[in-house]
């Protein structure tokens, strides 16, 4: 599976030795593994509800921060009631480490590209 767009990219093929899947954004990519990528996903998918129910109490111009943690991952959601953006830092337990960014629009869309991909 292979999926991309102004600012992200996802590939993921399960058949590879070691690390099976490769996310990206603008200048930066990182290989991980199939657990980290679905770590990431449940992530995704939790500040991405979390956003949700809080976005109708926050007037037009207030922002918002979200952090969580879970597993290797550092995720945070940045942004307003409508448009946000993602920050993470990965460290892993092999000693591996990665910190990067998706820009809005660009991290909606890599939310929903891991969710369409289901499991892994």
């Amino acid at each position: 599976m292979q999926a991309e767009g102004a600012g992200w990219r996802l590939a993921v093929d399960p058949s590879r030795d070691g690390y099976q899947a490769l996310i990206g954004g603008e200048g930066w990519a990182i290989e991980l593994s199939l657990d980290e990528l679905a770590s990431l996903s449940s992530l995704c998918l939790r500040l991405q509800e979390q956003h949700l129910a809080l976005a109708d109490q926050l007037m037009a111009e207030e922002a918002i921060e979200i952090a969580l943690e879970q597993g290797p991952w550092w995720l945070e959601l940045s942004g307003d009631r409508e448009r946000w953006g993602l920050r993470f830092v990965l460290t892993s337990p092999g000693g591996r480490s990665a910190e990067g960014l998706w820009n809005t629009p660009a991290s909606a869309e890599l939310c929903l590209a891991l969710a369409k991909a289901g499991s892994f």
